[in-house]
């Protein structure tokens, strides 16, 4: 088995708001992955005295731990049990009921002998790859989804001159509408501080013989495919095979750094932490 993990921040005077880890062996086989993405909070008031790396690394620490040693509960209960924790752990001095309060994306996947399961949360994304070759993307696509207007109010931004007030103004009208969607009927779900919100997470369950490979990505290093195009899934997986997690970060930041004002390649960040697990099995 060969375990393959990187993260690096988007910007180096910034924490790292992902968070990776991998528990080998699980329950006394197989193993678990688990990939936070930190929901990056505005500068005003988040009713939280913790911040976002701080919530990541408390929610990834306990559903690696729950995943890796509770087979008896399914990757959502893992991950009902994990946010209640965490939210145990600083309800007594934060604001949880705070629209802005810390939160993630999720990516968690545990296997042993027989079986592959997976879960995921909106935009970070697991790739499943059979011993043929075939490349499966596991994604949770309700983010893109998102209502026609808000699609329009997104164009409206880009349209814009970087860097002007305009824009700045536009954005702000965006990211409202974004907001008010996010763990809503009808829009998309992150990790926050409500439990319930796992049952919302995507679920499946692979035969273990039909799993070569396993690659867990969070937005900022799922954009070589998704933004940049520089490849599809499959190739994705083939730079990851050859070159490394750390091979594929360094073209993702290459692309970055090839579109600083991103008008190539609009994007809500120029560059964003990215993370990175392969799991050959």
């Amino acid at each position: 088995m060969r375990i393959d993990v990187t993260s690096e921040p988007g910007d180096p005077r910034r924490p790292n708001e992902d968070y990776a880890a991998v528990a080998l062996p699980a329950s006394g086989s197989g193993g678990a992955l688990v990939v936070l993405d930190g929901v990056t909070p505005p500068e005003e008031d988040t009713g939280c005295a913790h911040g976002v790396p701080w919530f990541t690394t408390r929610l990834g620490g306990a559903l690696l731990e729950l995943s890796g040693s509770r087979r008896d509960l399914t990757l959502r209960e893992c991950l009902a049990e994990a946010l209640a924790r965490t939210a145990g752990a600083h309800r007594s001095t934060c604001d949880l009921s705070h629209v802005r309060t810390p939160q993630a994306t999720v990516v968690a996947a545990r296997w042993d002998e027989e079986s592959v399961e997976h879960l995921v949360l909106s935009d970070s994304v697991l790739l499943a790859e059979a011993p043929d070759g075939e490349v499966t993307l596991l994604a949770d696509d309700r983010l893109s989804r998102l209502p026609s207007e808000v699609d329009a109010l997104r164009e409206a931004v880009r349209a814009l001159p970087p860097g002007s007030a305009e824009r700045a103004a536009s954005a702000a009208d965006y990211v409202r509408a974004v907001e008010g969607y996010r763990n809503a009927e009808g829009g998309f779900f992150t990790a926050a501080a409500d439990p319930e919100v796992a049952a919302r997470a995507l679920t499946g369950t692979l035969p273990r013989d039909g799993v070569r490979s396993l690659a867990a990505l969070t937005d900022g290093a799922s954009r070589w495919t998704e933004v940049f195009r520089e490849g599809d899934w499959p190739d994705c997986l083939a730079v990851l095979r050859k070159e490394g997690a750390r091979g594929l970060l360094r073209r993702v930041r290459a692309a970055e750094s090839a579109d600083p004002e991103r008008r190539a390649f609009p994007r809500g960040k120029t560059h964003d932490d990215a993370t990175v697990v392969l799991a050959e099995l």
